[in-house]
């Protein structure tokens, strides 16, 4: 890439070219480019500038920690923690077992219950997971995929039994499977099953739960897989595109569903870069929104994102130093304009985080929105000559990237001949060059390290909680009415064969009973497994 001038990136004080993380070069001074009528105002199309008028002047983002692990008791526990400690919305974290669709007395699951997540198999589990916490005022966010119809069902089940207004739930289900092939790897069925999968809920969430996002359309873990920003943003918003014409396909009107479309970004190091990316988001989906799709409400050409900080950013070398990286990675995303934002524990690249880490990571949150003053004004950052030219570079690098992915057939075609996985793999290759060659450096790990190893205590789930949760399971299929049960299940698998939308059959099955993995096989019987694109 060239700079803005036409000429080579410049070098800095150590003779490396100074580019950003996604390569864009950065010249030594900026004098404006934009003329700030052009900008727009906050809370105006095209939204680069925030999507609320007033934003944090009227109300502070909503503030998260990633949790879940062990059973559905100790997950009720943290979340209690957390909430006395001034947490504002509930985001759940489940484990492979749970994500993969395997009840935790499965064969497969051995090893692994409890260990990244909670292990959820049943409504008996749901109900534990959320006693004494009222759905009707929290909002929670649940990070599942393959499954996260059922888990949404799970979660409607027990808010029904306690008189909420469905109408009135607030929260999240990840849902977004696309990026599952993409990146992270936790899919059970092919590509365009789990995309009829993903729309089912969209379109059950569009009439049953209007306040509920159906999908958390994920940039985070394509950048986690080795992306730059520019991926991150291309693949992400390709992914949307093909949500949305998914649904419309199925019939729902554009302004029903939009509006209720959530994005997900990472927060990784880049300052300026990374807030330039929130920035350019806005914009590049206001304009596909209202130019591609035609829609006509101002909510459905709003992109509402939570934010997470950059996970694979952290090191186990010098663990402290995360507290640090993650403070900056958190006001970037504040800058940027995020309705919801997770901040990682310091401790998380040696384990799940420790009631210690988590307090501290919350609080990081909090004296940014308390005593740094970053909320007073919108869009602080607004005008900057830099700034507006790194959005501008990631927009139009953006668009570059989503016009290829159009000739190339598509997403789902890209994700079946492997282009995406393969540019993704490239990017991450290219990073851990750089690092290893010492081009970029990493404070602690190549760079200042210290040979002295330092001790941190870790958060460590028993292997004895796979034999507890087999016998809660065993317990709760004894107690079910089995030939209600078993028609539930029957007329759950007519539907998915019939494509039917299966989430009131999920709904009907597991208020019957039925378990997480029993669900899944059904699906694995009508749609079948997918296998991994190897490249060869």
């Amino acid at each position: 890439m060239k700079s803005s001038s036409g000429k080579a990136p410049s070098k800095g004080f150590d003779g490396r070219k100074i580019t950003t993380a996604s390569g864009i070069p950065v010249d030594r001074i900026y004098t404006q480019t934009v003329k700030a009528d052009a900008l727009g105002n906050p809370g105006e199309y095209p939204f680069t500038r925030g999507v609320q008028r007033d934003m944090y002047r009227g109300r502070l983002w909503t503030m998260r920690q990633y949790a879940g692990f062990g059973s559905a008791k100790e997950s009720n526990k943290r979340y209690k923690y957390l909430l006395a400690q001034g947490q504002t919305g509930l985001s759940v974290a489940f484990d492979l077992p749970t994500q993969l669709g395997l009840d935790p007395d499965h064969q497969r699951a051995k090893g692994e219950v409890g260990k990244v997540g909670v292990s959820i198999a049943c409504l008996d589990d749901m109900r534990r997971l959320f006693d004494g916490i009222d759905q009707a005022k929290v909002s929670t966010s649940m990070t599942i995929n393959a499954t996260a119809g059922t888990l949404l069902a799970l979660y409607v089940a027990v808010a029904k039994e306690r008189g909420a207004n469905l109408r009135e739930l607030r929260g999240t289900v990840q849902n977004d499977l696309l990026k599952e092939f993409a990146a992270r790897g936790n899919y059970i069925y092919p590509p365009r099953p789990s995309l009829k999968l993903t729309t089912d809920v969209i379109d059950f969430c569009a009439k049953e739960l209007p306040k509920w996002n159906p999908i958390s359309i994920s940039g985070y873990h394509i950048r986690e897989a080795g992306s730059n920003a520019i991926q991150e943003l291309a693949f992400t918003l390709a992914n949307a595109i093909t949500y949305v014409e998914a649904a419309l396909e199925r019939g729902l009107d554009i302004d029903d569903f939009a509006g209720r479309l959530s994005f997900f970004w990472n927060v990784h190091n880049d300052f300026l870069e990374e807030i330039s990316k929130f920035r350019a988001s806005r914009r590049l989906w206001a304009e596909l929104m209202k130019n591609r799709f035609g829609a006509k409400k101002e909510t459905s050409l709003m992109l509402r994102f939570h934010a997470q900080t950059a996970g694979s950013s952290l090191t186990a070398q010098q663990p402290e130093n995360n507290i640090v990286r993650v403070a900056y990675q958190s006001l970037a995303a504040i800058l940027g304009g995020c309705q919801s934002l997770h901040t990682n524990g310091f401790d998380e690249a040696l384990a799940l985080p420790t009631e210690r880490s988590a307090r501290i990571a919350l609080r990081t949150q909090q004296i940014l929105a308390h005593e740094t003053g970053v909320v007073n004004t919108v869009d602080p950052l607004g005008g900057s000559y830099f700034i507006e030219h790194l959005t501008e570079e990631l927009v139009r690098n953006t668009r570059t990237y989503l016009a290829q992915i159009e000739e190339r057939g598509g997403v789902v075609r890209c994700l079946e001949t492997g282009f995406i996985q393969s540019e993704i793999s490239a990017s991450a290759y290219k990073v851990a060059q750089a690092m290893e060659k010492n081009e970029t450096i990493v404070v602690g790990v190549n760079q200042y390290v210290e040979s002295r190893a330092e001790k941190n205590a870790i958060l460590r789930i028993s292997e004895k909680l796979r034999t507890e949760r087999t016998r809660e399971l065993a317990r709760s299929r004894k107690n079910r009415n089995n030939k209600k049960a078993k028609m539930a299940l029957k007329e759950l698998e007519m539907a998915a064969k019939e494509d039917r939308n299966t989430i009131p059959y999920v709904l009907a099955y597991v208020e019957n009973g039925g378990t997480l993995g029993e669900i899944s096989d059904v699906f694995r019987l009508v749609y079948g497994v997918h296998s991994e694109f190897t490249g060869i």
